[in-house]
């Protein structure tokens, strides 16, 4: 091997050492807030992802389950609630949520995003793609509550009570879960991309509006067989899809808690779509694919808050559970307790979510440095809370409302004729399909 001159030598030791120097003091400068484009690229791909499962996942999804007659009305409510809480968040919203206030909401520090611009930095991405990202969990949650009094809803009662709800429900978990507020700091409870926030809150605050509101006209007596089962698995598929922004984007940059949220939510979620239809065929004779569907989106919602704090293994544990649980929620709690959950929303995410917020304790890994049973009560005492606080807050606004709107259900003769023409006068397929 030759060997180079010491004055070629020295100056290559001496670049050497610059490279080093450069490259830590870059690593510094990234840790200290600086933006990373290939962190700002994935946030904001995984931005357009979860708005992929607002608009059109679960768009399609419910769309798919009710009446042909009531199509368009799920739709509508699914494209108004991007509107009416895509403003409310740019206005108020995100300062409530991840302004300093208290231990339980925020102040109006940022009204209007003010304070915010171009250089603004959260971690490692510009802050208005953290807005936006967060933004999106805001939209989607108030419309995951729809799918349990679709089809007898007036409209401007949905359009009042997802807009006092959100800032009334989902607001103050936000701030407490992930803005520095309670549930976090004192409880400290863990919930990676929403199990809390988003799930439970929207599932529990949805059994009490189906029981608040009353069952359809019919209920148990006539069929309510979904008008396209194809739509529905469209829309599953997208959410699908949309949930690894959802999961993944929740580490705010392209790194290997990201991979790892990334694994788990696929494995979790291929694992209940699994055992959903085993328990399925065994129990009823044959699988069918609206079982399929629910069974992945039951997946998807439980590994949510455990995403990156459990292993492969974990994600089997997870999503398997949540398979045995929520199968049983849907197909024997709700005809046990008689209320019409039209879509199961209570079954699926409230009953998902708060079994993967408990599961978060049970299947922890050791990477987290945590303990696992104090992990476990910190997990049990954030689930009694987010179910007691979304259920009496739901009760209080709707019935609230009840007293200042009147009934909160539109005729039995709208009902009747459905709210694609009563509430918009509009058809999904021209003339046809009245069921």
């Amino acid at each position: 091997m030759p060997v180079l001159p010491k004055p070629l030598s020295r100056a290559l030791e001496t670049s050497s050492l610059a490279v080093l120097v450069l490259l830590f003091l870059t690593r510094a400068a990234h840790a200290e807030g600086t933006i990373d484009t290939g962190d700002t690229a994935w946030m904001m791909t995984s931005t357009l992802l979860v708005l992929l499962m607002a608009l059109p996942g679960l768009a399609l999804f419910y769309g798919g389950l009710v009446r042909t007659k009531n199509l368009l009305s799920v739709l509508m409510q699914c494209m108004f609630s991007a509107g009416m809480i895509g403003v409310l968040w740019v206005l108020v919203g995100y300062s409530l949520a991840f302004g300093e206030g208290n231990a339980f909401i925020g102040d109006l520090s940022m009204f209007g995003l003010a304070g915010i611009t171009p250089d603004s930095v959260s971690g490692t991405i510009p802050t208005y793609v953290f807005v936006m990202f967060q933004g999106m969990f805001a939209i989607i949650t108030p419309a995951l509550m729809l799918g349990a009094f679709a089809e007898r809803m007036r409209f401007s009662v949905y359009a009042v009570f997802i807009t006092i709800w959100v800032f009334v429900v989902y607001i103050p978990l936000a701030h407490m879960v992930w803005g520095g507020g309670y549930i976090a700091t004192e409880i400290e409870a863990l919930d990676f991309a929403g199990g809390l926030v988003v799930h439970m809150s929207s599932g529990f605050s949805a059994l009490v509006a189906a029981i608040i509101v009353g069952p359809r006209l019919g209920y148990g007596r006539e069929s309510m067989a979904p008008n396209s089962l194809p739509l529905t698995v469209i829309g599953a598929a997208l959410l699908w899809v949309g949930w690894f922004g959802f999961n993944a984007g929740s580490e705010l940059a392209a790194d290997g808690v990201a991979g790892l949220a990334f694994l788990t939510t696929q494995t979790a979620t291929v694992t209940c779509l699994l055992v959903w239809t085993l328990i399925e065929w065994v129990h009823r004779g044959k699988p069918t694919i609206l079982g399929a569907a629910t069974g992945l989106v039951a997946g998807l919602v439980a590994i949510t808050p455990a995403c990156a704090f459990v292993g492969p293994l974990g994600a089997i544990g997870i999503g398997a559970g949540a398979a045995v649980i929520c199968y049983s929620a849907v197909t024997f709690l709700k005809p046990a307790l008689g209320y019409d959950d039209s879509l199961d929303v209570f079954g699926v995410h409230g009953v998902g979510g708060a079994w993967g917020a408990l599961a978060t304790g049970i299947f922890i890994t050791e990477m987290t440095g945590l303990g696992y049973g104090g992990q476990i009560w910190a997990q049990l005492v954030s689930i009694l809370l987010t179910a007691v606080f979304a259920c009496s807050a739901t009760a209080i606004i709707l019935y609230g409302m009840k007293a200042v709107m009147g009934d909160l259900r539109v005729s039995e003769e709208e009902e009747f004729e459905g709210l694609d023409l009563a509430s918009h006068s509009e058809t999904a397929y021209g003339q046809g399909g009245s069921n």
